[in-house]
């Protein structure tokens, strides 16, 4: 399917031997994985390790009431596991919201790899590092101080940031973002989700067709989920 080794060219991997990652690519393969596939489970062993190649996936929990919570959003380049060791079972969800192709290795050759290669086993601490202080923004953004349309307003300008392209109007997500959808991420229930994208739309902050969702002006949008405010003060 590809006539280069895609491993190469990825971000994650910057620091990892050239040898490596053609072994890498050697005992691993890619997989075609269509929307809303669910590509690992929770409680169940790991086998696999995952890396996204194109395509989008999201990472989710199911809360006490068997409601999905996102946690994260990933596009290509992602490790998706949430650990690499097949010590215990995996906790978390991890589903396709787009067809996606993604490189799939056993854990064992993963493994011995990374023994041999500390630029694999820097790239896994990295990535890990960087879900980390991304849970632990979610989760100061999640406290009572900070009011619910403020919490979307981070979530879609995060979304802005890291699936978005320009045009006329502003930064347009490049993700079918439904009220549902919204729901989940935000963990409301989904009226009160649909009510504060109107209070947003009604604030002049984003424009709502067809599930995209643009975000008019960066700039007033990162000013609202931080303040509170919209314009700057004079």
């Amino acid at each position: 399917m590809y006539r280069e080794n895609p491993l190469s060219k990825l971000e994650l991997f910057k620091e990892t031997r050239p040898e490596t990652l053609q072994q890498l690519w050697r005992q691993g393969k890619v997989k075609l994985f269509p929307k809303q596939c669910v590509v690992m489970r929770a409680r169940e062993p790991l086998k696999s390790v995952y890396i996204q190649l194109t395509g989008k996936s999201i990472i989710y929990n199911l809360t006490h009431n068997g409601k999905r919570k996102i946690i994260f959003i990933f596009g290509t380049g992602t490790l998706l596991n949430e650990h690499v060791l097949d010590t215990h079972n995996g906790s978390l969800f991890c589903e396709t919201i787009e067809t996606s192709r993604i490189f799939v290795i056993s854990v064992c050759h993963f493994l011995e790899l990374m023994e041999k290669d500390f630029g694999l086993t820097k790239a896994v601490l990295v990535a890990q590092e960087k879900k980390v202080w991304r849970m632990g923004h979610q989760l100061k953004n999640t406290m009572g101080s900070i009011y619910m349309e403020r919490k979307l307003a981070a979530k879609l300008w995060k979304l802005s940031r890291d699936f978005g392209k320009g045009t006329q109007e502003g930064i347009e997500i490049d993700i079918n973002l439904s009220i549902t959808f919204l729901a989940d991420m935000l963990g409301a229930p989904r009226e009160t989700t649909s009510r504060l994208c109107g209070t947003l739309a009604d604030l002049g902050l984003i424009r709502m067709e067809r599930k995209r969702i643009t975000i008019l002006d960066a700039d007033r949008m990162s000013r609202f989920y931080k303040t509170g405010q919209i314009n700057e003060e004079l």
